[in-house]
């Protein structure tokens, strides 16, 4: 298995100096590795051969890393992985780890799931344990900001597993939970602060907090911090950082906002790419189910009920239509639980630790709670609504398959939803198998009469709803003041009235409202303006 690095003659001699242990005296030499393959190391140490060429493509068989042992991490950290039956590194741990313990600012594009929360924190702990320093009160060494609560928690539970025989100082901030136990936390300050950005800026507001100690950030889940508008917070948090420091950048995709905010926030990154967006796990069975709208829940009962299934988790486009989901498979007997942003903290917390005792086998989620969700053993993702952001469903499926197990994908499409489902297979570049269950006299699924334009980068589904919103308002704010003068014409008939002549009839309309007084205090004479 073989890798392609495309090196320059500056960029070759930055990275020889550095995997021969010691830093090069040109910190603003531009290193960046494209991974091509699914496991490979960095670069290797003796290059000097290399470097008489300007420009330099090295295409060089890179072995396989068999055990976590190879990466020469601290004894204590080799033994917890040990313990937690951590045997071979991941694709984004063989390519991440070595040029963190570089010392290089890192942007990792990968999936939810490919093992990149260890890609960071084992390098992180190796760095604590060979610079053991007391913290300074209110204040951190480590500063990891996710998206979600549910996220930053398994975030800080493999903190504490890697680092179990280490003197590892770590506490959570997140919001939906009183801020005084967090407070106390931190007046003697943390090695790892594991965090939310709203709760962070609570803390930072109300000096509880210090940021000018931290020697590492690592931003994780970075597209879903944009999808939830973080990225003003996270641009407030980076200003109050010391500039002396490494950042690991992590994100799913790479849209122009998140790459400039990467831009802005590292300093010579190297970049690690694995398994692309559009790239989904050939150990899951996708299938599509046409049904009608009103038949969803039903249809999805069915599909409960028939599967042989050992955890399902069933995605929901809204909050509101989570919570309904649960009600209406609780009539037809299933027993769900749903988890979303209206829950609180606790609730969230007890029905995740039932999804993983099993107790709870069924689970509806929205796609923001669903980040934080790591859970083995998901043999079945029902995707009640389909996502509006094809790369909703790349990340949603991905919930199942997961430590090379197979899994089953099942999506529930109506007809408003067909564009949606153009927009996934283009992206993934497939056709997904799918059935009809549709009752007869249904619209045709590949009718192009009702085929959106698609104009934008395969956004004609979601162009079609601002479209349709627009026009929607402006038509109502056109007949609301014939509405509210009591006079009701339906589409373009003229106003009633005895002549025959439609202007004059809207004249004589106009002076009939004019002279007309109110009768009541509260009453306008004219349609108020919104």
């Amino acid at each position: 298995m073989s890798r392609v690095v495309t090196l320059t003659l500056r960029s070759l001699r930055t990275a020889c100096a550095k995997t021969n242990g010691f830093r090069s005296a040109r910190p603003d030499l531009s290193f960046t590795l494209t991974t091509q393959a699914k496991r490979g190391v960095s670069p290797p140490a003796r290059c000097d051969r290399l470097l008489r060429n300007r420009s330099v493509a090295l295409t060089r068989k890179i072995p396989i890393l068999n055990s976590f042992q190879e990466l020469n991490l601290a004894a204590p950290i080799n033994r917890a992985l040990a313990e937690a039956e951590y045997l071979i590194p991941t694709p984004i741990q063989s390519q991440t780890i070595p040029l963190v313990l570089a010392g290089r600012d890192v942007v990792g594009i990968a999936q939810t799931g490919t093992g990149k929360t260890a890609a960071f924190a084992l390098p992180i702990l190796h760095f604590l344990n060979a610079n053991r320093l007391r913290p300074e009160r209110k204040a951190c060494r480590v500063l990891v900001l996710s998206p979600t609560r549910e996220l930053s928690a398994q975030i800080l539970d493999s903190f504490k597993t890697y680092g179990r025989h280490l003197p590892l100082r770590a506490t959570l901030v997140i919001g939906g939970v009183p801020m005084g136990r967090q407070v106390r936390a931190l007046a003697d300050g943390v090695d790892v602060l594991v965090a939310t950005p709203g709760r962070l800026l609570d803390l930072l507001q109300s000096h509880a907090l210090r940021l000018d100690r931290v020697e590492f950030l690592v931003l994780d889940e970075a597209d879903r911090m944009l999808d939830m508008g973080f990225i003003r917070d996270i641009r407030k948090i980076v200003a109050k950082l010391p500039a002396k420091r490494q950042t690991l950048f992590f994100s799913a995709t790479m849209p122009p906002p998140i790459a400039e905010l990467a831009n802005e926030m590292l300093r010579d990154p190297a970049r690690v790419a694995v398994t692309p967006v559009a790239t989904t796990v050939d150990s899951v069975e996708q299938r599509i189910i046409h049904v009608d709208r009103s038949a969803k829940t039903a249809v999805l009962a069915q599909i409960l009920t028939e599967e042989s299934i050992d955890r399902a988790l069933v995605f929901t486009r809204t909050k509101r239509g989570a919570d309904r989901v649960v009600r209406n498979l609780a009539k037809s007997g299933i027993v769900a639980e749903a988890i979303h942003g209206n829950k609180s903290q606790s609730q969230r917390e007890r029905v995740l630790a039932s999804f993983r005792d099993g107790s709870v086998r069924i689970l509806v989620a929205t796609d923001i709670a669903a980040r934080g969700i790591d859970v083995d053993g998901i043999s079945h993702v029902v995707q009640h609504d389909l996502p509006n952001e094809p790369e909703s469903y790349v990340h949603r499926i991905g919930r199942t398959a997961r430590a090379g197990a197979a899994g089953i994908a099942i999506a529930l499409c109506d007809s408003e939803e067909v564009a949606f489902l153009r927009d996934i297979e283009k992206l993934i570049r497939i056709s997904i198998p799918s059935t009809d269950r549709r009752t007869p006299g249904s619209r045709p699924i590949h009718s192009d009469a009702h085929r959106p334009h698609n104009n934008n980068g395969g956004r004609s589904a979601r162009d079609g709803q601002r479209r349709h919103r627009r026009d929607g308002s402006s038509n109502r704010q056109a007949q609301r003041p014939q509405q509210q003068n009591g006079n009701r014409p339906h589409g373009n008939h003229p106003p009633r009235g005895n002549t025959q002549n439609g202007e004059l009839a809207g004249v004589a309309f106009l002076q009939r409202d004019a002279v007309r007084q109110p009768q009541s205090k509260g009453e306008q004479r004219w349609p108020k303006r919104h």
